[in-house]
């Protein structure tokens, strides 16, 4: 898989993300365990207490194996567990440059389901965004989605690393191939 990454993070930012789910990804520890070093976990957990147990349960897993940690939607708990930065939801984006100015340090990343949120407020606060769903995907069923040459489009329309999420597998893969992004985020699939 070879994806034309560009932007002020290229060479820095991870061109593999594994986002945890409740009800898709069974085994967060082994699937992040499975990852290569360098790749960034995006913890999310509807339930607080799960979510802060699981962050502790990663948190050596994602220093054993050189891995970055990113918490979802829930800055405070990326600040108490040590992670290494935040993932916003779309409806938060325009957050990304408070979380900036508290936390300069953090890798800082937001979801974007369109052109309008590519560009929407905080968006230039954020390390790189992260577009879906770009196939079909069970987490949405039924739900409309971009397919590879409106994601090539988009991509090639915003300055940020741009990361595609959504159906994700090896098959879907190759089709971006040569897109201008970042890499590749998934929930289920992550073995291109």
């Amino acid at each position: 898989m070879r994806l034309n990454a560009r932007g002020r993070h290229a060479g820095r930012i991870p061109p593999w993300i594994r986002m945890t789910d409740d009800d898709r990804l069974p085994d967060p520890i082994a699937a992040a365990s499975a990852l290569p070093r360098g790749s960034l976990v995006i913890l999310r957990a509807r339930d607080d207490a799960k979510r802060a147990a699981l962050a502790a349960r990663l948190g050596g897993i994602v220093r054993r194996h050189d891995l970055i940690l990113l918490v979802a939607n829930d800055p405070a708990l990326a600040a108490r567990c040590g992670a290494d930065g935040l993932h916003l939801p779309e409806a938060r984006a325009g957050e990304a440059g408070h979380w900036r100015a508290h936390f300069p340090r953090w890798f800082i990343t937001c979801a974007a389901h369109d052109l309008r949120a590519l560009h929407g407020p905080g968006t230039s606060h954020a390390d790189a965004l992260i577009l879906s769903p770009v196939f079909a995907t069970k987490s949405h069923g039924g739900a409309p989605h971009l397919g590879a040459l409106r994601f090539r489009i988009l991509a090639a329309q915003t300055r940020h690393p741009l990361y595609a999420l959504g159906g994700i597998d090896a098959h879907t893969a190759r089709a971006l191939e040569g897109a201008d992004a970042a890499g590749l985020a998934a929930i289920g699939a992550l073995t291109v």
